[in-house]
């Protein structure tokens, strides 16, 4: 190593020297010559021998000699790969950046945060000084007093030992904006201020509105023509979302309609600044897909089994009994393996208690109205697959089910989840006509109940509401402590339906708090 660096600073000199035709000749004359001498010294000043290897010799503290100069080396230093602002900072709703960095940790790193002057605080015309803020947190909530500021971050990365790398700064593209005022989920967390206790669990299940759906022409015109346009930008509704979730002070929590970037970039970040990891299945051939975060301090990720219903249907013997007689309807059977759909599937362990195991699954069944026999053949595939995980692999690990079934509490698959069985004559197998008709009688082992009830809806749009949204519980190991309200009727029509300036999907998170009987 010492050999390459010698080598190469004297390339460097003889690059210095090749300004003219004439100093070039000296140059490389000069350079063939200039090798400088290159020594490493511990930090006792011992001169480092050359047969130490390299994970030996270079030590924090050592110098590096090259020529004349001396170079302190610092070994594996803190540094900040990544740091970004979100685009839209609304007043009142936390700002969360996105922290990236090797050899340290966000938790580690340090904060400040700065404003720009106004004029009338004696910046320079340009604007260009910046006021520190009290703040010093990860997370920074702008008052309405910095409504019309930028924001400007300085970040310290951070090792936990003491260590520090290079400070980075990042400003905001845009201005504070005003907030909406009072949001839907205001009131619902006066009751979630606190996580809650180790023998509790509080679980939230949510369809986001995939910013994928949202910005269409035809969400703008058709689905959702109530709403402001600036209200269905992803922007504005990740700043409503990263409220809202943060809010809840959960320690699981599965989303539907998750795209891809706003996992990455947003809404990861920033639950990962409130104690949460997260865990993202993307659907195929889609841009979203589903996303499920665990409180750190209470859970630990054991292993995690998630699927695509079509793939899982076709490729895995616990599912060949079911394949085979969906091969008896070629219609249906096309149908179901053209869906995208997936399921996760994760096995969590208590960290203060580890003979407690969860298996979470989170879905999102396919949409259609008339799909009814294409969602009973979906939630056959997900209750056979976590069968396998909570009684073959885990044997006995109670079940939380959450997602957005796209089933109202009428439907085959409600009927099928909570009682256990579906017969070969229920009216689901006939949603889509008599030419699409696939009889069969379905079962599943498990004693599962909706631990929110059926409420009168979960998805409120201009032309339909209904109750679609479950957090499906194992009642023979978990029971429910209590069921935080969804907002009222007067709340979530205030602007018409959702989703709204003050609401950001158009679904309603469902909570609950449930305890291990």
């Amino acid at each position: 190593a010492l050999a390459r660096i010698a080598t190469n600073a004297a390339k460097g000199h003889g690059k210095a020297g090749k300004k003219s035709k004439k100093a070039r000749a000296e140059g490389e004359a000069e350079g063939e010559a200039a090798v400088p001498a290159v020594r490493l010294f511990s930090r006792d000043g011992a001169a480092v021998a050359e047969e130490v290897p390299n994970a030996a010799a270079w030590q924090d503290g050592a110098v590096l000699h090259i020529g004349d100069a001396r170079y302190r080396v610092e070994r594996n230093p803190p540094a900040l790969t990544e740091l970004r602002l979100p685009r839209s900072l609304l007043a009142g709703f936390p700002v969360c950046p996105k922290v990236s960095a090797e050899f340290a940790a966000p938790q580690h790193c340090l904060f400040r945060w700065f404003r720009e002057q106004r004029p009338a605080d004696g910046g320079d015309a340009a604007g260009e000084a910046w006021v520190e803020t009290a703040a010093a947190e990860r997370v920074f909530t702008p008052s309405n007093a910095l409504v019309g500021l930028r924001l400007k971050l300085r970040c310290t990365p951070g090792d936990g030992e003491r260590r520090y790398g290079p400070a980075r700064e990042v400003e905001s593209s845009g201005p504070v904006e005003a907030g909406p005022g009072a949001c839907t989920f205001d009131a619902r967390h006066l009751y979630t201020r606190k996580v809650c206790g180790h023998g509790s669990v509080r679980a939230v299940s949510y369809n986001i509105l995939a910013d994928a759906y949202a910005q269409t022409e035809f969400s703008r015109t058709v689905l959702y023509p109530y709403c402001a346009p600036y209200a269905l930008e992803i922007d504005y509704r990740q700043n409503l979302l990263k409220k809202e979730l943060a809010g809840y002070s959960a320690d699981l929590i599965c989303l539907q309609e998750v795209d891809k970037s706003v996992f990455v970039d947003s809404l990861a970040p920033a639950l990962d600044a409130f104690g949460l990891e997260g865990l993202f299945r993307i659907k195929e051939k889609q841009h979203e897909g589903l996303a499920t975060f665990y409180r750190r301090d209470k859970f630990r990720l054991l292993s995690q089994h998630d699927i695509a219903f079509s793939e899982a249907l076709l490729s895995e013997p616990l599912h060949k009994e079911l394949c085979e007689q969906l091969a008896k309807y070629p219609l249906v059977q096309e149908k179901v393996l053209q869906r995208s759909s997936v399921l996760q599937a994760s096995v969590l362990q208590s960290t203060t208690d580890p003979s407690r195991k969860l298996c979470v699954a989170n879905t999102h069944l396919y949409w259609h109205p008339k799909g009814g026999n294409i969602r009973l053949i979906q939630i056959a595939v997900a209750m056979s697959h976590i069968k396998h995980v909570a009684c073959d692999l885990y044997p006995g690990i109670p079940v939380i089910f959450c997602g957005d079934f796209n089933s109202t509490p009428s439907s085959g698959t409600y009927s099928f989840i909570s009682s256990g069985g579906i017969a070969e004559d229920h009216e689901d197998w006939l949603s889509n006509g008599e030419e699409e008709r696939c009889s069969m009688s379905l079962s599943h082992p498990f004693k599962l109940l909706s631990a929110c009830g059926e409420p009168a809806y979960t998805n409120y749009v201009g032309g339909f509401h209904g109750c679609l949204d479950y957090i499906f519980i194992d009642r023979n190991a978990l029971e429910v402590e209590q069921v935080i309200p969804l907002p009222s009727h007067e709340e979530i029509t205030t602007h018409q339906a959702l989703p709204s300036v003050s609401h950001p999907s158009d679904h309603i998170a469902l909570i609950c708090d449930l305890k291990w009987k």
